[in-house]
């Protein structure tokens, strides 16, 4: 008897014909492409934390640069790379991203779930302004400074950074003040035109969506984000965090998002 042979009449020895076919063709359960979206003032290493506990865990992970530059310039560009992710895809947005994955995923058949952590969840024609005024006191746009640029078709836009002295105790308060000086000094700034522009889609009306509130934030407030959970019947957890929460608690960020992943997908 050749080694082959030899192998495949051990294998029906121990599992018999039946269990041979069955594992045969059993299915395998397939696990989405988790995209993650940063918000205003840091860029795509924010989720760095959370990329590795989700590859450890087995999934495929892929985090886009977000423009920054406006609402629905920065969707149509999430739109159109998700355009390039094959197969079911749980989207998550952190702060601002929140708008911009609520808008991009709208009529999208392969966005499965939505994952909003310490983020934005309008409703159509809401504005982040409009939303802060309904539950004042964040300390963010006292934090900001103003700094004009000019416009590639003529005219000058203003982008907003965090001031450097602010950005621990506004954004990153449970963060060591070594990464967030760094992280201050390499911020990428938002134009400031965002908090302004109204949003056209609401993708969590019709996507299940999960919703992680950070108790101790101080630029998007822990009331405003359970107004927004609320409304989009959110499956919801708490976190005592800051606003910077998958740098501070990336794995309790992780654990909502395979719990989207895990119900929404078979």
């Amino acid at each position: 008897m050749g080694a082959a042979a030899a192998v495949a009449a051990l294998t029906l020895a121990v599992t018999g014909p039946a269990d041979a076919v069955q594992a045969e063709h059993r299915p395998t359960r397939t696990k989405p492409t988790v995209v993650l979206v940063h918000g205003a003032f840091v860029d795509a290493s924010s989720w760095n934390g959370v990329i590795t506990r989700l590859q450890h865990a087995g999934y495929p992970v892929v985090a886009p640069a977000n423009p920054l530059r406006g609402l629905a310039g920065d969707a149509d560009y999430l739109r159109s790379f998700l355009d390039s992710v094959k197969g079911p895809v749980v989207l998550v947005g952190h702060s601002y991203g929140g708008s911009v994955i609520s808008q991009a995923a709208a009529g999208d058949p392969d966005v499965k779930a939505l994952v909003y952590i310490a983020a934005f969840a309008p409703e159509k024609g809401e504005t982040p302004g409009e939303l802060g005024e309904k539950f004042p006191g964040a300390e963010l746009s006292s934090a900001l400074d103003a700094v004009p640029f000019p416009l590639p078709g003529g005219g000058t836009g203003t982008d907003l950074y965090v001031k450097a002295d602010k950005f621990h105790d506004v954004i990153a308060a449970d963060v060591p003040k070594s990464l967030t000086d760094l992280a201050a000094a390499t911020q990428r700034p938002v134009a400031a035109s965002v908090f302004g522009e109204k949003p056209t889609e609401a993708g969590w009306k019709a996507i299940p969506s999960w919703d992680l509130i950070t108790t101790q934030d101080k630029a998007i407030l822990p009331d405003e984000q359970r107004f927004m959970a609320k409304r989009a019947h959110a499956h919801t957890v708490e976190v005592k965090s800051s606003h910077a929460v998958p740098v501070s608690h990336p794995g309790a960020v992780t654990r909502l998002i395979e719990q989207a992943a895990r119900a929404t997908v078979r």
